[in-house]
């Protein structure tokens, strides 16, 4: 029999659903990428958009504030500088002249001693005995001598009576002589044993600082040891070491052979002033092999703030400009060119004007040509500052910059909440 319309089996559509349902994924997940990439462009704006804002935002700034200095006339000290090192008056190297053991130490570590004080004593008996050795020799001889020349005396009495012959006058005569140099001998032995005794008290050779103790009591020491007792070294005054270049000496010889003292100035590390002094003298020849002469400057010292070996920074006065035109050093610039300085024009634009600079001190620059009294300067901003460019001159040390303003505009919210710490123009802003 065979099967009607209504017995026969469905088709199959287990497999018809699914890509229907696969397209309908793909279509959503392309609409939720599309709204992100359009979300995204709506809220950055586009580079056409941002450069006309920023154009914008700098016409809205307007001229760039500076600091500007006004050059005046005022007196300027010219100051050659070096590294110098500082070096007692006087070092001396105290050591036994006998050999002995050291019985007692008069000094402290670091005291200041004056020439001739006692530092040390060594055992003096050896040298007391030696001396009275020399001593009992010298009358036993004086003795001698004394009895000959009574000999002598009575032999030339006779010889004038002619009771005796002349040849025993001239053998007594020439005795004497030989106990007059016998004793003259045994006197030398005695100054040698007095003045070994004296070795046995060892004195400071001058006044100064001793240093650190070599030998404690109780040592044996030996004449000019190497090590010695103790250093002492002559700190007032002292002196100070230091080089220049020989393309500076010129400018040190002519007031030296002129006799004019040149003022010298000794400063730490850090900056401090330590001491004052003059120069004293300079090296005969100059060094081959680094093109340097070498100086020696005096101190007073009077306070010991040089300290023996100390490095220091040197300032030595050379030269005292006066009526000089002096300008701030941070307004100097130095292009392909040559040196120059941003000129604040009366309308506020800026000019390149070349300078021939000169010495500088204490952040103070001389300007020898180019530059007039009076003239303003502009001392910083000078990286976005052009020919022509327009600025606005504030005084040195007033509140308020360019990047301040400009920050204020940026961050509005930020500079209205804290106003104080912005310039004028920035609170105008943030207002």
């Amino acid at each position: 029999m065979s099967p009607t319309p209504s017995d026969a089996t469905p088709p199959s559509s287990s497999h018809s659903p699914r890509p229907h349902r696969r397209l309908l994924w793909l279509a959503l997940l392309g609409l939720l990428v599309a709204g992100a990439v359009g979300w995204q462009r709506w809220q950055s704006p586009s580079g056409t958009d941002a450069a006309v804002a920023q154009r914008r935002g700098g016409a809205e700034r307007g001229p760039q504030t500076v600091t500007a200095a006004t050059a005046r006339r005022g007196e300027l000290k010219v100051y050659l500088t070096a590294l110098g090192t500082v070096t007692p008056s006087e070092t001396v190297t105290v050591k036994s002249r006998v050999d002995g053991q050291l019985m007692r130490v008069h000094f402290s570590e670091g005291q200041q001693v004056k020439a001739g004080q006692l530092l040390a004593e060594i055992d003096p008996r050896p040298f007391q005995a030696a001396l009275a050795q020399a001593e009992g020799q010298l009358l036993r001889d004086s003795a001698q001598l004394k009895n000959a020349e009574i000999d002598l005396a009575r032999y030339q009495s006779l010889l004038a009576e002619n009771s005796i012959a002349r040849q025993q006058v001239d053998t007594q005569a020439a005795l004497v002589q030989q106990y007059r140099g016998t004793v003259k001998l045994d006197q030398g032995v005695v100054d040698n044993a007095r003045l070994q005794l004296s070795y046995s008290r060892i004195t400071a050779p001058l006044a100064g600082r001793v240093g650190l103790r070599r030998v404690d009591a109780g040592n044996m020491i030996t004449a000019n040891d190497a090590n010695g007792l103790v250093v002492i070294t002559q700190t007032q005054p002292s002196h100070v070491l230091f080089a220049l270049p020989e393309a500076q000496l010129a400018a040190v010889m002519k007031p030296y052979l002129a006799g004019r003292p040149l003022a010298v100035e000794a400063w730490d590390r850090s900056g401090k002033l330590l001491a004052q002094g003059k120069l004293e003298t300079l090296d005969n020849q100059m060094d081959s092999a680094t093109g340097t002469v070498k100086l020696k400057a005096r101190f007073a010292n009077g306070d010991d703030a040089l300290f023996p070996n100390q490095f220091v920074n040197v300032k030595l006065l050379t030269e005292v400009r006066r009526d000089a035109v002096l300008i701030p050093e941070a307004a100097l610039q130095r292009g392909k060119d040559g040196p120059f300085v941003y000129l604040i024009q009366p309308d506020n634009r800026i000019a390149l004007r070349p300078v021939v600079p000169g010495p500088a001190d204490a952040g103070q620059l001389a300007v020898e040509q180019g530059l007039s009294a009076g003239e303003r300067v502009a001392l910083d901003g000078l990286d976005r500052l052009r020919a022509g460019s327009q600025v606005k001159p504030r005084a040195p040390g007033a509140a308020g910059s360019d990047d301040q303003a400009g920050g204020g505009k940026r961050h509005g919210k930020r500079a209205a909440s804290a106003p104080a710490a912005l310039g004028p123009a920035a609170q105008g802003q943030a207002q």
